[in-house]
C-alpha cells in the first residue's frame, strides 16, 4: 500500500507560494532542494489533521482555513494537497525543519526543480488561478 502525504500550498496576495529549503543531510531524500510544506500522514490521522499538525510543528502556525486543492497519485505515495491564503513574512516564521523559507513567484518556481515532483502541483495551482477565457 502506498504512503499517504499531506502538503499545503500557502499563497499570498502577490501570487507567490511559500517554499522551504530542505536540510542538506546525508541520506535525506531530496536534500538541499526547495519543497512544499507537509509530511506523511501518520496512522489513525486524516490528511486534514496531518496538515494542521505539520504546520504547527514545522512553522509554529495554526492553519485553520485550508481547503483541499487536489489529490495526486505519485509513484510512491498518494498526496492530499491543500491550499490556504497566508500573509506572514517568511522571516517572521519559526522554521523547525529545513534551512530556509521563502516566497516564490510562478516564474521563479518554473526555473526550479522542486522536491518530490511538486512542480506538477505548483503548475496546476498556478494554472487554476488564471482568469478563464470567454468561450
Amino acid at each position: 500500500m502506498k504512503k499517504r502525504g499531506a502538503t499545503i500550498l500557502l499563497y499570498n496576495g502577490e501570487g507567490s507560494l511559500l517554499l522551504f529549503l530542505r536540510d542538506d543531510k546525508p541520506g535525506l531524500p531530496c536534500a538541499n532542494m526547495w519543497d512544499l510544506p507537509g509530511s506523511h500522514v501518520e496512522a489513525g490521522e486524516t490528511p486534514d489533521d496531518c496538515i494542521v499538525r505539520e504546520m504547527r510543528e514545522e512553522l509554529g502556525v495554526d492553519i485553520k482555513n485550508s481547503v483541499l486543492f487536489r489529490i495526486y497519485e505519485f509513484d510512491d505515495r498518494t498526496d492530499h494537497v491543500f491550499s490556504a491564503p497566508f500573509s506572514r513574512d517568511a522571516g517572521d516564521l519559526k522554521l523547525t525543519e529545513g534551512q530556509a523559507l521563502g516566497w516564490f513567484t510562478e516564474s521563479e518556481i518554473e526555473g526550479m526543480e522542486l522536491a518530490f515532483g511538486f512542480n506538477r502541483v505548483t503548475n496546476d495551482f498556478f494554472a487554476s488561478r488564471l482568469p478563464k477565457k470567454p468561450t
